[in-house]
């Protein structure tokens, strides 16, 4: 049965969304090495989270440094791609990107570990 009006726009919308998130997310565990190191160590970390978390803030905070990583490598991934369609040769500004996508995973992990490292010290 087809949408009609505005809830036939959201349920398009939703559906597009969905099906280029879910392209995106493919890409990124069939492409990117970082990307797959972290979706394979959530596979885990998410599950310990639900063991080490003595209350849903902890759990909160566990998961969300977890995704928070995905999150910035995905967002890294996406920058240094449009620089290298852009153009491949070498350019100050390009190179400047690239960092700071790289600054940002970075001090995503800072705060996994240190997050992980604070809950974990506490509760085991």
């Amino acid at each position: 049965m087809a949408k009609n009006g505005l809830s036939g726009f959201l349920y398009r919308r939703l559906i597009g969304a969905a099906k280029n998130s879910a392209r995106g997310l493919r890409q990124a565990i069939l492409t990117e090495e970082a990307f797959q190191l972290y979706a394979f160590l959530s596979v885990f970390l998410v599950p310990l989270a639900f063991i080490i978390a003595e209350d849903y803030v902890q759990l909160i905070l566990l998961f969300g440094t977890v995704f928070l990583v995905l999150i910035t490598e995905l967002l890294n991934t996406a920058v240094e791609a449009v620089v290298d369609r852009v153009s491949l040769d070498a350019h100050e500004l390009s190179g400047r990107a690239k960092d700071m996508g790289s600054a940002a995973v970075t001090l995503a992990l800072i705060l996994f570990a240190v997050v992980w490292g604070i809950i974990v010290a506490e509760n085991v």
